[in-house]
């Protein structure tokens, strides 16, 4: 559907071949298994000569369309569904990482990813090499010397942190990497790493795609013949996108323009709010001219996405006074949602790393993560107003 506008295929990409009875709604398929009379038939389908589906570990008409419709989205030529964001990830890194080869990333990577990074890829044989987010140069340098895989993420989760997309895609490129990239945090409206040379992206689909926190996903989009290697390894190793799960992420992405527009707008205004409160020592949210990656925003970004984040005097101590009383935002584990969430990176994104893991990372125990909902703005921030207002004015001045 490339003749159409983004928000267009958000409604209407990868539907109208699923459609049957007459339907305007792709059906929810259970059915595990797909039976042929025609043995020549299933055959082609079974040997992948001819479209169609044999099982619903390997693929599911539901699915499919999700599939397909995040793959227009990105301008990719392909897709491939996950049970979870993790899955898509993890699974990816195995589908190309072999005992011996080299990765080099960013240390500002999501929580689950670091785990990934220093826990189990190094017991497999693979080396990792963390290098300052936003310091090309050093990562230029890694990349250099020789590597196999090149794992980026940006806007980075919590402290939105910007790479140089195209700069590092090309880097990578140069000693012949496949180079990766966590798109969540900006989804496809306000990024689309493909067009900035970037191998393949992927995605939680349980936040921003999904956008109503109820159902889990992960999708990984690019060329044809890279995600023929990660669906194989996905149908084989089994995390495989729940059908039901397919339907209500396709239902979310009908309306995933609209959202992210007022996302967008809302995460702005609280961010320039935020810097007015003496409670607040810095705000991060790339749409900030303040912002250290402002300008690479500027340059690969149609949006500043619905993500910020803020570190407050007082540390911990400080955001267990101010959440509890926000009444417009769900303190919770996720982000994305329509509802504004909010939480600590230490209770949230980085719960399974320890308080040095994540200073480490540059992640201050007092920074709040504030995913911006579609509520009215006049609303979010006089909420704000009052949480702030209810914190023991004498703390200030320790």
């Amino acid at each position: 559907m490339t003749e159409f506008k983004p928000a267009t295929k958000a409604l209407w990409s990868g539907e109208k071949e699923q459609l049957s009875y007459g339907a305007t709604q792709v059906p929810v398929v259970h059915s595990v298994s797909f039976g042929y009379d025609d043995m020549d038939e299933w055959n082609a389908i079974a040997t992948g000569k001819q479209d169609g589906h044999v099982y619903g570990r390997n693929t599911n008409p539901t699915t499919q369309a999700f599939e397909d419709k995040v793959k227009d989205l990105e301008g990719a030529e392909a897709a491939t569904a996950f049970a979870t964001g993790m899955a898509a990830i993890s699974g990816t890194l195995n589908a190309f990482l072999r005992p011996g080869d080299r990765v080099v990333t960013i240390k500002d990577t999501y929580g689950g990813t670091n785990k990934i990074f220093t826990e189990f890829l190094p017991n497999t044989g693979v080396e990792v090499v963390f290098c300052e987010t936003g310091d090309h140069e050093e990562m230029e340098r890694e990349i250099a010397k020789g590597c196999q895989l090149v794992y980026l993420e940006s806007p980075t989760n919590p402290t939105l942190k910007l790479i140089d997309i195209e700069r590092m895609a090309k880097a990578g490129h140069d000693v012949g990497a496949l180079v990766v990239i966590d798109g969540t945090f900006a989804s496809p409206v306000n990024q689309n790493p493909l067009d900035f040379g970037v191998d393949i992206v992927l995605h939680s689909a349980t936040k921003y795609l999904g956008g109503h926190s109820d159902a889990l996903g992960g999708i990984v989009c690019g060329p044809q013949h890279l995600i023929d290697q990660v669906y194989h390894y996905r149908e084989i190793n089994g995390a495989t996108l729940n059908p039901q799960a397919a339907y209500f992420l396709l239902r979310g992405m009908k309306t995933l323009h609209l959202r992210l527009e007022r996302q967008n707008q809302n995460a702005m205004q609280v961010a320039r709010y935020l810097q007015t409160v003496e409670w607040v020592e810095d705000v991060f949210y790339p749409g900030l001219e303040s912002h250290t990656g402002h300008d690479i925003a500027k340059k690969q970004m149609k949006g500043f996405g619905g993500m910020l984040s803020f570190s407050v005097i007082g540390g911990l101590d400080t955001v267990y006074q101010l959440l509890p009383h926000l009444k417009l935002a769900k303190r919770a584990a996720s982000l994305g949602c329509v509802q504004t969430i909010v939480g600590p990176p230490a209770l949230t994104s980085h719960v399974e790393c320890t308080p040095e893991e994540r200073a480490a990372m540059g992640i201050p125990e007092g920074l709040i993560r504030y995913s911006a909902g579609i509520e009215d703005i006049d609303d979010l921030i006089e909420d704000l107003k009052q949480a702030f207002a209810k914190l023991p004015i004498e703390a200030l001045t320790k």
